[in-house]
């Protein structure tokens, strides 16, 4: 266990940072995030965020405006769902909830390691710097998310192939999987919509300086200037790689608890297993505004379809 002890408002406290994995995942214990944060504690959470990936806080028990209230302590939050809306009265927040998928398509292909592993609306091209999860309502076993390290997946690639990735570029696209029956309402919400954006396949991260294997499973299309076959063999090849056990961390859900991670530098897994159960489970996200990742070139991501994702207030005012 680390420990450190920043300086908090009106005192000198300590916060624990307990590594779950040996590369991705940590709890911090020893913080009220209902409070507001000094700075230097701000930092120490955001470089612990950084360095793990993704953190955990247990039993918050954050209501909504706890939540929002937290979460712009560390960036400008963006409207719930670029595409799928927000809770009334909150329109930072987007609600999580067990229908969600069985709502917007259903898979019908052959299931593969990498399904439904992905990192946030990278089909826009600025996608969220993290993402705050908060568990509300949370079924006794199963339902956990699962996160992966995208700069170890990178760092673990041998040479020649580092070489070969660190010059492709990819398509990311807000569509469903290929072979999945959608319903009417996800239609619509795609359409209303659209994001498509060409990012490199290896980025870099603004803060730590880590080369990311950039690959979001359910946003990336294609690799661009390859032929369609050379494209999802790679493609294939590296999304088994991304989700290696060794790479991974699986967190059991209790109601309070709160998950933020570095959405620049993970991929993450919603659960299936909930839809074989009948427990409820109800979970609230707020995604922060991020900039637009650059390759090892220093070549931006390009847009090719749709605006940048804005904060919550430049979003309302446009509408």
């Amino acid at each position: 266990m680390t420990s450190v002890s920043p300086e908090t408002v009106g005192e000198s406290a300590s916060i624990n940072i307990t590594p779950q994995t040996l590369h991705i995942g940590a709890e911090i214990s020893g913080v009220d995030l209902s409070q507001p944060l000094a700075p230097a504690l701000r930092q120490e959470i955001n470089e612990a965020m950084v360095k793990w990936k993704v953190i955990f806080f247990r039993q918050q028990n954050l209501d909504h405006a706890a939540h929002v209230a937290f979460a712009r302590q560390f960036g400008q939050p963006t409207i719930g769902h670029a595409v799928f809306g927000h809770e009334d009265g909150y329109p930072e927040i987007y609600s999580i909830a067990k229908n969600r998928t069985a709502n917007s398509h259903r898979e019908e292909r052959l299931a593969t390691p990498w399904v439904g592993w992905h990192t946030d609306i990278t089909a826009a091209v600025n996608p969220p710097r993290a993402s705050i999860l908060r568990g509300v309502t949370v079924p006794p076993f199963g339902g956990d998310t699962m996160w992966t390290n995208l700069a170890v997946a990178y760092d673990a690639l041998s040479a020649p192939i580092k070489q070969l990735v660190d010059g492709l570029r990819c398509i990311h696209a807000f569509a469903p999987p290929a072979g999945a029956k959608t319903v009417d309402e996800y239609d619509k919400s795609v359409k209303r919509r659209t994001l498509k954006t060409e990012h490199p396949m290896v980025t870099v991260h603004p803060e730590s300086g880590e080369r990311l294997l950039f690959l979001s499973p359910s946003f990336v299309k294609s690799i661009v200037g390859v032929s369609p076959r050379e494209s999802q063999r790679l493609l294939e090849m590296l999304w088994e790689h991304v989700v290696r056990t060794e790479f991974t961390v699986r967190f059991k859900w209790n109601a309070g608890d709160i998950a933020m991670w570095d959405n620049r530098a993970t991929a993450h897994l919603a659960p299936n297993d909930i839809f074989d159960s009948n427990f409820d489970r109800q979970l609230y996200r707020i995604t922060l505004v991020g900039d637009v990742p650059c390759g090892v070139d220093g070549a931006p991501s390009v847009s090719l379809e749709g605006e940048p994702i804005l904060s919550v207030e430049e979003e309302l005012a446009r509408r």
